[in-house]
Parts: C-alpha cells; sequence; structure tokens
C-alpha cells in the first residue's frame, strides 16, 4: 500500500510538525476505536488520539471514500466551528492521509496485533534486542497499515516495508541497519514459515 503523504518523508516542517511516531499511534488509536465493542472503550481511544493530535496543533476525521474509509489528519488552523475553511488551506501537503482498509480484517486488528507482539517477543528472547527492535518494527508496519498477520504478508508488501517503512518509520540503530535482511529471516523462521521471495539489500548475509 503507498501512503505517498504519510508524513514520514522528510518534508520541510512537516516532519517536526506532526511527526511519523504520532502518525503512527492515531492510527493505532483510530483502529482501535473502530473495533471496540463497548462505546466508553471507543470513546476513550478517541480522546486519547486526540489529545495526542492537539498537542501538534492537529485534528483527525474519518472520510468515506466510496466505500473505502480513510483517516484524514491536518492541521486544526484550517477549522472554524467544526468545519474546514477552504480559504485557510496553503499547502494541502500538510494534510496526511491513511487508508483504514486494508488487505486484512480490521474487526481482527487488535487479535492480529496481539499475535505479531507475541512473534516479537519470541524473536527478541531467541535473538537478541537488535533482532527483537526490527521485528517490532515489522510489526508496526503491519499494524498501522495491512492488519493482518507478518507471515500473511505479500512479496510487495514486505518489500514496501524494508525499502520504505524501514528506512523512513523506524529510526534503526547502525546495528539494526545492518542486521534488517537477517531479522526479517528469523521472524519468519520463528514464525514457522518461508520468507516470501523479495530483493533483499545488497547486504544480505
Amino acid at each position: 500500500m503507498s501512503d505517498p503523504n504519510d508524513g514520514t518523508e522528510p518534508n520541510g516542517d512537516d516532519v517536526a510538525e506532526l511527526p511519523a511516531d504520532v502518525v503512527d499511534e492515531a492510527e493505532r488509536l483510530t483502529r482501535l476505536e473502530r473495533t471496540a465493542t463497548d462505546e466508553n472503550e471507543a470513546a476513550a481511544h478517541e480522546r486519547r488520539r486526540d489529545r495526542l493530535l492537539a498537542e501538534h496543533d492537529f485534528t483527525a476525521r474519518v472520510r468515506d471514500d466510496g466505500g473505502d474509509d480513510v483517516l484524514v489528519l491536518h492541521p486544526e488552523e484550517w477549522h472554524e466551528d467544526g468545519v474546514i475553511r477552504t480559504e485557510r488551506i496553503e499547502n494541502i501537503s500538510r494534510a496526511i492521509e491513511i487508508p483504514l482498509e486494508g488487505t486484512g480484517d480490521p474487526d481482527n486488528w487488535e487479535a492480529v496485533d496481539d499475535h505479531n507482539r507475541d512473534l516479537v517477543a519470541a524473536v527478541r528472547a531467541q535473538h537478541g534486542d537488535v533482532h527483537g527492535e526490527n521485528a517490532a518494527a515489522l510489526a508496526d508496519f503491519v499494524g498501522n497499515h495491512y492488519a493482518k498477520p507478518i507471515e500473511s504478508l505479500t512479496a510487495a508488501e514486505l518489500a514496501e516495508f524494508r525499502t520504505e517503512y524501514f528506512v523512513r518509520n523506524a529510526w534503526p540503530s547502525e546495528k539494526q541497519r545492518d542486521a534488517i535482511d537477517e531479522s526479517i529471516r528469523l521472524v519468519y523462521e520463528t514464525a514457522g514459515e518461508p520468507v516470501p521471495e523479495f530483493q533483499f539489500s545488497s547486504s544480505r548475509r
């Protein structure tokens, strides 16, 4: 899935304005809100998301794009009495759009995320913190963008993580960067599944 405006690429003041980890957390809370069966729980997730965004003077709404819901994050200054005033929009690229209808089932997002986190914990316990941190970055990517088990990723989705998300969002250490290809193999080995065929980097071990 491509997120051309997800706030993860350096783009002047945009990165400082709404950091990538804030975008990811806003999406996570939105998914939890949507899947909560209790109204109070759903409202709590919404309040946490709104408070988080308010710290950066941003707000959120969910837009229906022909049946596919999209989470839209945009500057609070564009609003007046809850309505977006188009004359206040100087740079449309400041808005961040995140599709909520991934290839997985959003209704099962929380259970799927628990599964992926268990896999991360197993990798960390068996192979150490560097591989554990890389596995956690993969779980963040899968949970926020595809809402399905790590081992269900396609080759194209795994390549997206390796070449785009990991580089732009994970803020990896040098040890993590050097180990990422091995980490991916260890994640799948721990899950008992083959790694989808995709192009590893030239540092492949």
